[in-house]
C-alpha cells in the first residue's frame, strides 16, 4: 500500500477548494450520493477503531420543520436575551478567555465577512439575520447533525474532526460545498428530541450539505490561512 496517489493534486485542489460556504441553491442531492460521501468519510481515523461518530440527514419537512423550530427559538433570544439561559451548548467549543493571536483572527474573520456584507459595527438588525442564516442551512437542500456518546473521551472529538472533515473533502471531490456550524450547538434541547436521537447522545455540530450558489457574493469570502513556516517548529 506505498504506491503514491495517482493525482495527488485533485487530493490537493479537494482540500484547498474547501469552504465554508454561506450561500447554496435548492438544487437537490440525491441520497446515493449522500450514503457515498458518508461510506468514504467512514474511513476516517479513530482511536482503537470505535468510530463514535452518529449522523443524522435532514431533507425535505424534517430539515424545514427544524429550521422553523430553531429560527423561532433564536427571534426569542433576540426579543428577550434571558431566553438564552435556556440554551446552552453542552461542551465548550470556543475559549472561555480569549488571548493572541485568536481573538486577532476571531475579529478578522468576523468583520471581513460583515465588511463584504454591508453589516456595519452596531447594526443587530442585520447581524440578527446574517446569524439566523446559520439555522436555515444557508439554503442547502441537506442538513447534517453529529452526536457522541459522552460516555467517550476527548480523544474521540479529535476522532470526530477527521470524520467531519473526510466528509467535507468527499463532497468537494463531487463538485458539492458544505459549511460545518457549531451555531447549532446552543439549540441542542430542540435538535436532539427533533432528530429522535437516544438518550444521552450529545450534540457535536451541524452541517450544511449542497451545491454553492456562485451567483451569491458571500461565497468569494475566502479565510486567510497562517504560512507554514510559521507554526511549524524543525528539530534536528
Amino acid at each position: 500500500m506505498t504506491t503514491p496517489v495517482s493525482d495527488s493534486q485533485a487530493v490537493d485542489h479537494a482540500i484547498t477548494s474547501r469552504m465554508s460556504t454561506r450561500a447554496f441553491t435548492s438544487q437537490p442531492v440525491p441520497k446515493a450520493l449522500i450514503t457515498e460521501i458518508l461510506q468514504v468519510a467512514s474511513r476516517a481515523p479513530s482511536g482503537t477503531n470505535t468510530q463514535p461518530w452518529k449522523v443524522y440527514v435532514l431533507q425535505g419537512k424534517s430539515r424545514d420543520s427544524l429550521v422553523e423550530k430553531v429560527c423561532a427559538a433564536h427571534d426569542a433570544i433576540r426579543a428577550n436575551p434571558e431566553v438564552a439561559k435556556q440554551y446552552q451548548e453542552q461542551y465548550d467549543y470556543y475559549p472561555t478567555q480569549w488571548v493572541s493571536p485568536y481573538i486577532d483572527r476571531r475579529r478578522e474573520n468576523g468583520w471581513s465577512l460583515y465588511g463584504l456584507l454591508g453589516i456595519g459595527k452596531g447594526d443587530k438588525d442585520k447581524m440578527h439575520l446574517q446569524q439566523q442564516r446559520n439555522y436555515k442551512f444557508f439554503d442547502a437542500p441537506v442538513g447534517m447533525m453529529f452526536t457522541l456518546d459522552p460516555i467517550m473521551g476527548r480523544g474521540s472529538m479529535f476522532d470526530y474532526g477527521m470524520f467531519v472533515q473526510n466528509i467535507m473533502l468527499a463532497a468537494r471531490a463531487r463538485g458539492l460545498h458544505t459549511c460545518p456550524q457549531a451555531a447549532w450547538n446552543n439549540f441542542h434541547s430542540i435538535i436532539l428530541p427533533h432528530i429522535g436521537a437516544g438518550e444521552g447522545e450529545m450534540l457535536v455540530c451541524g452541517l450544511s450539505l449542497g451545491w454553492a450558489d456562485d451567483s451569491d457574493k458571500v461565497n468569494t469570502f475566502v479565510t486567510p490561512r497562517v504560512p507554514a513556516e510559521e507554526f511549524t517548529h524543525w528539530l534536528d
